[in-house]
């Protein structure tokens, strides 16, 4: 289902205006992110940046929100009622390595997304908002959370984007089981008496074999992968605990949670084999697959390749990642384009990815993101019969 091209409220011209003139302030919004990486959830110093320049934008902050300390949600009335369109922005870092994942830039591009779309249209109808969605990496599910809390309550349509190596306006995004298996067996002297003792630590060693042995008979498009999180205090001891944390995907939900049972499976047969217990538990909720708004992400599409990017959708049958987004578009209208802001092939999560994210070049392309995504918000706000495709796009997949 498609849309018809837009009659805008505002002109190309003068939203990519608005857009170049808050550059400086999302660059140096989006370094001063970057060059202080914070984990889920402790995005202290990014949600602080983001909200104060929200604030002196004209916009209304509640922060904290939803029962989470990083989130905030600031918005912006318009001089009559009218739809209410959330600009999603991420900010967590990965351990380890920073903002591999350029959680910079959706940040300050959101921003500046929502702030050149009420200062091209003051008196727009409805409601702008940015929502501070914290701890999307490592399972924290801050969207999910955020959605239980009420804070979605009355969203007509969310949108962001997301940096990657290519130009995308829809992409799948798996479901994801976020999982620790824990073991518990019996700690010894690891020389005198090593047979009084029974390994936790071999236990997850045997699992994660297990797992590979797994692979073989698992559908092409599911993965499994996992790191020991506790192997052990010291070699002179049977360890007595050990634990693996992994991440379970597959297509849809109902897919991967078929394979979680087999995972569990695995865990309570190792356990079984070692002398040891196996607890399986889950680390976060579970992302669902992404429902891609194909109307939105068009729209998104023609502002994008107007101003140079060259932007298609995304093949079904690629390899994916999973974000909390995907619960969201199970409930409302979201778009998740992504755009090109390193070299071909540069991997996701990785320092190289890093680096990217505070080059120049990344931060042109997210003055085009955002000038796209401020036009969808107008859009939205502004023509009755976008929303209308939109939402008659999202009520058909959902009676499927």
């Amino acid at each position: 289902m498609s849309a018809a091209a837009p009659s805008p409220a505002v002109p190309p011209r003068a939203l990519s205006a608005e857009v170049a003139a808050l550059r400086p302030r999302m660059e140096r919004v989006s370094r001063a992110i970057h060059a202080e990486p914070e984990l889920k959830f402790e995005e202290f110093a990014a949600q602080k940046l983001l909200t104060e320049w929200l604030a002196e934008a004209g916009f209304a902050v509640a922060a904290p929100a939803g029962g989470l300390g990083t989130a905030f949600v600031a918005t912006h009335e318009g001089s009559t009622p009218g739809p209410y369109v959330a600009v999603l922005a991420e900010y967590d870092a990965l351990p380890g390595i920073g903002h591999g994942c350029g959680h910079n830039l959706i940040a300050s591009g959101g921003a500046a997304a929502a702030i050149a779309a009420v200062r091209a249209l003051p008196d727009h109808p409805g409601t702008v908002a940015v929502i501070g969605t914290p701890g999307e990496e490592m399972g924290g599910a801050g969207k999910i959370r955020l959605e239980r809390a009420g804070v979605f309550d009355g969203v007509d349509a969310a949108v962001m984007f997301h940096p990657a190596d290519r130009s995308l306006t829809t992409r799948h995004g798996l479901a994801a089981a976020h999982l620790r298996v824990g073991f518990t067996g019996v700690s010894a002297h690891a020389a005198k008496s090593p047979w009084e003792g029974r390994s936790a630590l071999a236990a997850a060693q045997l699992f994660l074999n297990a797992l590979d042995s797994l692979r073989q008979f698992m559908p092409p498009t599911a993965r499994i992968h996992g790191i020991v999180t506790d192997g052990g205090q010291a070699p002179n001891v049977v360890p007595a605990d050990a634990a693996v944390d992994l991440y379970v995907r597959d297509r849809t939900a109902a897919s991967a949670e078929a394979l979680v049972a087999r995972v569990e499976r695995a865990a309570h047969g190792v356990a079984m084999a070692t002398e040891t217990t196996a607890e399986v538990s889950e680390t976060g909720p579970m992302y669902a697959d992404r429902r891609n708004n194909t109307v939105l992400a068009e729209r998104f599409g023609q502002t994008v390749r107007a101003l140079g990017l060259d932007i298609v959708p995304g093949d079904p049958a690629t390899p994916a990642g999973s974000s909390d987004i995907g619960n969201l578009s199970q409930l409302l209208p979201v778009i998740h384009p992504y755009v090109q802001i390193a070299e071909r092939g540069t991997p996701s999560h990785s320092e190289a990815m890093r680096e990217a994210a505070a080059t120049a070049y990344a931060h042109d392309r997210t003055e085009i993101a955002a000038t796209g995504l401020a036009r969808v918000v107008l859009d939205l706000l502004t023509e009755p019969g976008f929303l209308s495709a939109v939402r008659a796009e999202f009520d058909a997949a959902e009676a499927v």
